[in-house]
């Protein structure tokens, strides 16, 4: 399965433009798509998902281009799971995932199969909430699985949970993992995009993206406030903590800094997009 997008623009009535003139290819297993909020990937996800129509240039599904008269075909083979979901509080897991196969025409048995874990559970919210939605998108066992902050409100172990299913899912399919949540990533994928107002600006391998920030990563630690603060001003700062020896900063930038202390280091995934979404 493979996606492919070519000079792909979204401009609402409102002037704003969303997405602006973006190229992708999205591979086999699971790809990574990162980037602040109002960076512009939901609305990309909502193109992907058919949803949302775009102003102009396409898309392709395995070579179905995305129009109109073959909605109904990729939709059949896309499962999605948005940000913000609404299910029915009172059912329970097995009713709901019925409830969902039934609309999307699977036969109950099959949905039967997906609940048979936490069965006659309530859905109340959290991670319950986030693993039903996620299986009511793989219910019909899409070949490409778009998932929008799939780990948003979760604690450790849920998220954990949720991103073991995704890559159990992209054995043999396609996933968008869009998020915030740079930790995400590493445990997940290889490839990955960094959206920002509506552009890329990066897509590759995650170890390109790391060399990209590799030389401009320090470590600096400094009991002087003043001289904290006028870092801060300085640089862009990926950590800042308070220690017994004192405020522990990791630093960003073009040049080595001058101050003493400062000493290199190595590059993290977060390091490394907060880099290039700052040049």
């Amino acid at each position: 399965m493979s996606i492919r997008i070519d000079d792909l623009t979204v401009t609402f009535k409102n002037g704003v433009t969303a997405v602006d003139h973006v190229d992708l290819e999205i591979p086999h297993g699971i790809f990574g798509l990162l980037g602040e909020n109002g960076a512009g990937k939901t609305t990309l996800m909502r193109v992907l998902t058919t949803v949302l129509a775009p102003t102009s240039g396409k898309v392709l599904l395995d070579g179905t281009l995305y129009c109109e008269a073959n909605y109904e075909k990729i939709q059949k083979k896309i499962g999605y799971l948005p940000q913000e979901i609404d299910l029915y509080p009172s059912l329970t897991v097995r009713e709901c995932l019925e409830y969902m196969g039934d609309l999307a025409g699977i036969e109950k048995r099959e949905s039967k199969k997906s609940s048979s874990k936490d069965k006659r559970k309530a859905i109340s919210k959290g991670g319950m909430k986030r693993r039903v939605g996620l299986v009511q998108a793989l219910l019909h066992e899409p070949d490409f699985l778009i998932v929008d902050e799939p780990t948003t409100g979760l604690d450790p172990e849920e998220r954990i949970r949720i991103r073991n299913l995704l890559v159990d899912f992209a054995e043999e399919r396609t996933v968008l993992f869009s998020t915030h949540v740079v930790e995400d990533l590493m445990a997940t994928c290889n490839q990955l995009a960094v959206m920002k107002k509506g552009r890329f600006l990066y897509t590759g391998t995650m170890r390109e993206l790391l060399n990209k920030a590799r030389g401009h990563v320090w470590e600096c630690c400094t009991e002087d406030e003043s001289l904290a603060r006028e870092l801060e001003r300085k640089y862009h700062i990926s950590s800042k903590q308070y220690t017994e020896e004192g405020i522990r900063l990791r630093l960003l930038g073009e040049n080595m800094p001058s101050e003493s202390g400062c000493i290199a280091c190595d590059v993290t995934l977060e390091d490394a997009y907060i880099y290039v979404t700052n040049r």
